[in-house]
């Protein structure tokens, strides 16, 4: 089973990801981007390509010969067509199937640069070193690489597991205040999945539980036959929102507006109580994350956005609480979709 090791209160905090020949470490706390030549070397990689969203002085030296490729954050890049660019990149620098590939950004970063490798000579070394936390709690562990499409959000992708996650926590010192605090929607989220209580703890804890979560949920379920859809607790209106507003809300304050509206839709449902119902607003709030929809939002135009989801194979599709916990609910009737969703107020409502 994943855990995490104990530590000193100087050395990372260590989460084994335990995927047998595919098993790897992430590796938290301050610091630890200075570790990526020994993972490059542990690889045996002799080259490498570095995919970086940062700048020069926080984009870490991989050790071996390398080409630098800049790349930027955001929605807009995480497309088939950056994939392409980048596997031309890798082809005109000569990386081979025995070199590696390091991504260094955020969790669309950590996407594209994921999925590039997975496609380049059908799969060559990874090592992502996630520079958001939102991106350190969720984009890059567990081998999920995808890019959107016009028609939805990563609809188009592949399970490739990194080599090694390093989460060095200096890079999120220079985060803006709202990218930092969107990644605390992927925190909140895990409170109704098996981690309660991380509200008020320090961030290293919280992202070494959260990791924790996730590790132990892959470990069980690599390729979402099961359990993994409990990650998507808060998705599937989240991506939704995501689309409908041009990607001007961010992913996590999505999966947070995409929490509360799981819980409302519970207890609509007859899932759980009013209390519980009230525990999925109050969690998120307290987090300063959003809990309302956005303003000026077409609510009629969310359901046939959330009818895409990948989970909505039987009509829609949510994760919802009840009384064995989260699980998968098919099915879910429009009818009451679309009564919760009425129920939502709106920021400036």
């Amino acid at each position: 089973m994943a855990g995490t090791d104990e530590r000193t209160a100087t050395a990372p905090r260590i989460v084994d990801v335990a995927l047998g020949e595919r098993a790897y470490q992430v590796r938290i706390g301050p610091g630890v981007r200075a570790e990526l030549p020994g993972v490059i070397a542990g690889i045996g990689a002799r080259r490498a390509v570095v995919v970086s969203a940062r700048p020069p002085e926080w984009t870490p030296d991989p050790g071996v010969p390398s080409l630098a490729v800049a790349a930027r954050d955001g929605e807009p890049g995480k497309t088939l067509a950056q994939v392409e660019e980048l596997c031309r990149r890798f082809a005109d620098f000569g990386l081979t199937r025995s070199d590696a590939v390091v991504s260094c950004g955020g969790g669309t970063t950590t996407d594209v640069v994921g999925l590039a490798a997975a496609l380049y000579h059908r799969g060559v070394a990874v090592v992502h070193l996630p520079t958001s936390l939102l991106a350190q709690v969720d984009a890059s562990v567990g081998g999920k690489t995808a890019v959107n499409l016009p028609q939805g959000k990563n609809l188009v992708g592949a399970y490739w597991q990194p080599r090694a996650v390093l989460c060095d926590t200096e890079y999120l010192e220079t985060l803006p205040d709202r990218e930092r605090t969107g990644g605390y929607g992927e925190i909140a989220r895990c409170h109704f999945i098996g981690a309660p209580g991380l509200l008020g703890r320090p961030v290293e804890e919280q992202i070494a539980a959260s990791v924790a979560l996730k590790a132990s949920i892959v470990a069980a379920d690599e390729r979402d036959a099961g359990p993994r859809h409990l990650l998507n607790y808060g998705h599937t209106l989240g991506h939704a929102l995501e689309r409908a507003t041009g990607y001007r809300l961010r992913h996590g304050e999505g999966v947070a507006i995409g929490t509360v509206f799981a819980g409302r839709l519970a207890g609509r449902l007859g899932r759980i109580g009013p209390a519980r119902v009230a525990e999925h607003h109050e969690v998120v709030a307290a987090y300063g994350l959003p809990t309302a929809l956005p303003a000026g939002i077409d609510r009629d135009a969310l359901v046939p956005l959330m009818r895409l989801d990948k989970k909505a194979t039987d009509g829609l599709a949510f994760v919802l609480d009840g009384p064995r916990g989260a699980e998968l609910v098919r099915g879910v009737p429009e009818a009451d979709v679309a009564a919760a969703l009425a129920a939502m107020p709106a920021e400036g409502a």
